[in-house]
């Protein structure tokens, strides 16, 4: 019996299109804005599939024209006005994002920019004068092609610069959300086991960490705790067999829900430390989740445990254990105890790395922490020091 529900709010969303078979459906959602579209995706992937073919013939019979811009690695700032500044004159009635975390991030930016057309270092979070964004967005379309960033559902996009001065920021507004988030789990066949991996680590530790938010409501634990469920029965079974429809279409759906949840509740200290992580080391986002959550959870449930007994978040990480045990006669230290159990497991069954193998080394440690206090770590359910933060970069090398 829900008791005491405090008040919140729920940030915008798009449209949602969920299921097998429905990119088929973007050339008639596509069409309620007009005929011009630019179409942002990855590297190869997609555009040499049999999905992308028949879209595309579908997009020509309906009497649409594209053009096709490439995003290969994660978008930074420059890239974005690059591609602002090429694109301005083409009169684009619908911008659409087709790929993993960094097409759509891209698209969302580029959609958000080509009217105004001013660069986008005006309104990174953190970064340069940090002005309001007034719009006007183009009207912008996501689909996704991988199971983990929930990019489709959110409203920020998120940009890289690499390097020791570098940083990876958001530009951010309700305005950047798509009209439509089209997830289509069949796109997800030609993951391979690596990004499989990633992806479903980036999206597991999205909905743990909105879940134990201190911005969490009623609403978003509901979403949150489905999402984990899904984690917990299909992650591993994708990563084995991509070809496996329920297990793949069970990732798709976790990966929206942690998309919609982190939208609206915020992160925690995983992202908190990921975020410099990536910048200063060739470390993708999603294999940087995977190798900290494991232990930024120990450190926050210790912490709870030794410091704040009473924290509500340490329930919550309790019910987790119970949902991953299967039973909810369990004690609480028992069920977090599990908690951590699967994690170790999951991080052994899915071979993700260390950050030694990356080149992080103690040495780097101050210079993490220090950039280490955005806006996710805001939201963290027991705030950190500087020492506690050390301590969890220094376990995961």
């Amino acid at each position: 019996m829900l008791q005491n529900i405090s008040p919140f709010s729920i940030t915008r969303l798009p449209r949602i299109e969920f299921g097998a078979g429905a990119i088929r459906k973007l050339p008639a959602l596509a069409a309620q804005y007009g005929k011009r579209l630019l179409i942002i995706t990855g590297a190869n992937s997609f555009t040499n599939s049999a999905a992308a073919a028949a879209l595309f013939d579908d997009l020509q019979r309906a009497g649409f024209t594209w053009e096709i811009c490439r995003v290969t690695q994660e978008p930074s700032p420059q890239w974005v006005d690059a591609t602002v500044a090429a694109y301005t004159a083409g009169q684009f009635e619908l911008v659409i994002g087709i790929g993993g975390g960094s097409p759509l991030d891209a698209a969302k930016a580029v959609a958000g920019l080509l009217k105004p057309g001013n660069s986008v270092m005006y309104h990174l979070e953190g970064v340069g004068p940090e002005l309001p964004y007034q719009g006007i967005s183009t009207p912008f379309i996501a689909v996704p092609t991988t199971a983990g960033t929930g990019s489709e559902a959110t409203k920020n996009a998120v940009l890289s610069v690499q390097g020791e001065h570098g940083f990876k920021k958001s530009f951010r507004d309700d305005k950047l959300v798509a009209e439509y988030a089209i997830i289509d789990p069949d796109l997800l066949t030609t993951c391979p086991p690596e990004q499989i991996a990633a992806n479903g680590m980036d999206a597991f530790t999205q909905l743990m960490e909105a879940y134990v938010s201190t911005r969490a409501n009623p609403l978003t634990d509901a979403l949150a705790l489905s999402g984990m469920t899904a984690v917990r029965d299909s992650l591993l079974a994708f990563y084995a067999d991509p070809t496996d429809s329920e297990a793949r279409s069970k990732m798709a759906y976790a990966s929206l829900l942690s998309g919609i949840c982190l939208a609206q509740t915020g992160l925690g200290s995983v992202h908190g430390v990921v975020a410099p992580l990536g910048a200063f080391h060739a470390i993708g986002h999603g294999v940087g989740c995977g190798m900290l959550v494991l232990e930024a959870t120990r450190l926050n449930i210790d912490l709870m445990e030794a410091r704040e007994p009473e924290n509500p978040a340490l329930l919550k990480y309790t019910a987790i254990g119970k949902l991953f045990r299967g039973r909810s006669h369990v004690d609480p230290v028992g069920a977090r105890v599990f908690l951590l159990h699967t994690l170790t497991a999951w991080t052994q069954q899915l071979k993700l790395p260390r950050l030694a193998s990356f080149g992080v080394t103690t040495a780097d440690i101050p210079h993490i922490v220090a950039h280490s206090r955005g806006s996710s770590m805001k939201t963290n359910p027991i705030e950190l020091t500087d020492a506690d933060i050390a301590h969890l970069i220094r376990v995961c090398l």
